[in-house]
């Protein structure tokens, strides 16, 4: 019995982690949308303050998905557009809005680094986090999203 004490353990403190999973792309599916996540480019992640994992097919499905949960998260991250598969922290990132991206959900969003030296399409809008949530919120309470 003790045996088995001593094999439990690691576990909880495994499943209690909020290092944030790689997201398995092609298998694992949008907490939002339940879309397969598929594009390296436009994918995003959360993890909560108690170490449950969220994973998106777009930056949008995860701005949606937060707004709806009260618990806090310890990680926020999003698909550096720039470095698709490389996860960049939502404060170090700089997120446009263009017509020529085609994020999977339809927002034509991506997010590269702030200090990235990649210009931005012409007629992009940028937002920074804060700006972007409040931005997408107000964007989809007009068509009645909520």
């Amino acid at each position: 019995m003790k045996n088995l004490l001593y094999l439990l353990i690691p576990v909880f403190f495994i499943s209690c982690s909020t290092n944030p999973q790689p997201i398995d792309y092609g298998k694992d599916s949008c907490d939002f949308c339940e879309m397969t996540i598929v594009d390296r480019s436009f994918s995003a992640q959360a993890v909560s303050k108690k170490g449950k994992q969220f994973k998106y097919d777009a930056i949008e499905c995860m701005v949606n998905d937060l707004h709806d949960h009260s618990e806090g998260m310890a990680i926020q991250q999003v698909a550096d557009f720039s470095n698709p598969g490389n996860m960049i922290a939502v404060e170090q990132a700089l997120f446009i809005v263009n017509d020529s991206l085609k994020s999977p959900m339809g927002a034509n969003l991506a997010a590269i680094r702030k200090e990235s030296s990649i210009a931005s399409p012409q007629n992009a809008h940028t937002y920074y986090w804060n700006d972007l949530i409040t931005y997408l919120l107000e964007k989809d309470s007009l068509f009645g999203i909520e």
